[in-house]
């Protein structure tokens, strides 16, 4: 696919670890996702609320989730949140063959609206940004104003917004 990405780099992300305390007062902590975070990462998928999955992920049983998780952890870039030993957040960057990398952030819902979700992201594209990646493409539900807002802010821009799901672009 010939998608259009902006002229301009957006950078100055940082880069993982990073320790922060959220709106609610909460020490979390971003990393680079290692395979001894899985099963924390597998459980906080299983306790995803159902409401806030999108485009049919994550999905909702144990085995389809790791099957899922093999798959996008596979040659991908990934981040996570935690507060304490639970996870409370995930992004990844999974490659679409096209030299160009697909974005998929999940929070939990007792964490949104508290930062994670600002954090999480700029962790994921400083560590991609670092290892060499360049371009970074999303979609999102068009009425998911607060998603939308975060993309925006930390740089992307609409490519295409035909349907009832708009693609968003970035250049790292």
């Amino acid at each position: 696919m010939n998608r259009p990405y902006p002229d301009e780099r957006a950078d100055g992300f940082e880069r993982p670890p990073i320790r922060f305390t959220d709106a609610h007062d909460r020490d979390i902590r971003i990393e680079v996702y290692t395979d001894a975070d899985r099963t924390a990462l597998a459980e906080m998928y299983v306790s995803f609320d159902p409401a806030d999955r999108a485009q049919g992920i994550p999905p909702t049983e144990r085995g389809a989730i790791e099957e899922w998780l093999d798959t996008i952890l596979d040659g991908s870039y990934n981040v996570v949140a935690s507060h304490g030993e639970e996870c409370v957040g995930h992004a990844t960057l999974v490659p679409d063959g096209e030299a160009s990398y697909e974005l998929a952030i999940f929070v939990l819902d007792t964490h949104q609206q508290a930062g994670v979700g600002s954090r999480l992201l700029e962790g994921l594209l400083g560590h991609a940004e670092a290892e060499g990646a360049e371009r970074v493409w999303l979609t999102v539900e068009r009425w998911n104003g607060p998603a939308i807002a975060l993309y925006r802010k930390v740089g992307f821009e609409t490519c295409d917004s035909e349907s009832f799901e708009m693609e968003m672009s970035l250049r790292l």
